[in-house]
């Protein structure tokens, strides 16, 4: 994808609520930790840098004078009930002020391993465990690309997994990083879906373009959610 395209974050999607923890480390610690937590889009794929080096970059940048380090926790392949049983060493374990929880990929794009009820009790059990620790969650979705859009059945199942983990963030009170309908609205908009990947074979993975895209359209939101909590 050209790099001169512009990114149109369209921010309408997203709207977080505060993020007090995070907003309160920002203004009394110079140092802050945020973990990001995932499968091969938070780890990185096929060359791609990922999001959370670049949203390190930009938190940075956004908030002048304050060392704020995002903790890859990303292993390739696993799927939220993985993710939750290295929650003690890799999330809990480093006392981040902003954990974001990437989900549902792999529940799709590899259907035949992951129950979609057994998913989502893990994503249940991964924000109660954080709930009662001075921690704010965003949870991330999955990309829209074409693996996981267009074999047979797949864009159903997207659209059920998708569905579902808005349905836990909801009932559990912590924002969701839409990024399945944030490139559905790109593709809406007429930029080719093949684009969007980073042209592998698997046609799973998020191109430079999409990648540095979404990480925008994260650091936008977190950056509008703490300055309604007074930070600049």
């Amino acid at each position: 994808m050209p790099d001169a395209r512009p990114c149109d974050q369209h921010l309408d999607l997203f709207n977080f609520k505060p993020l007090p923890n995070f907003a309160k480390a920002l203004k009394h610690q110079r140092k802050v930790k945020v973990v990001a937590v995932g499968s091969s889009s938070t780890a990185g794929a096929d060359g791609v840098l990922p999001y959370p080096p670049r949203l390190e970059t930009f938190l940075r940048q956004g908030f002048y004078g304050r060392m704020i380090d995002v903790l890859n926790r990303g292993i390739g392949g696993q799927e939220a009930p993985e993710e939750l049983s290295r929650f003690e060493s890799d999330v809990i374990g480093e006392d981040p002020a902003l954990v974001i929880w990437q989900v549902g990929t792999n529940a799709v794009y590899r259907s035949q391993d992951y129950n979609p009820d057994e998913v989502k009790a893990a994503i249940t059990v991964g924000l109660d465990l954080l709930a009662g620790r001075p921690i704010d969650v965003v949870l991330m979705d999955s990309q829209y690309t074409r693996a996981v859009v267009q074999p047979p059945g797949k864009l159903d199942l997207s659209n059920k997994i998708t569905s579902m983990i808005s349905d836990v963030a909801r009932d559990k009170g912590v924002n969701l990083f839409r990024r399945f309908a944030l490139m559905q609205r790109w593709v809406d908009d007429k930029i080719p879906i093949e684009e969007l990947d980073d042209g592998a074979d698997t046609q799973l993975h998020t191109s430079d373009w999409a990648t540095n895209c979404i990480t925008q359209a994260l650091t936008s939101s977190i950056e509008l959610a703490v300055k309604a909590e007074g930070v600049t």
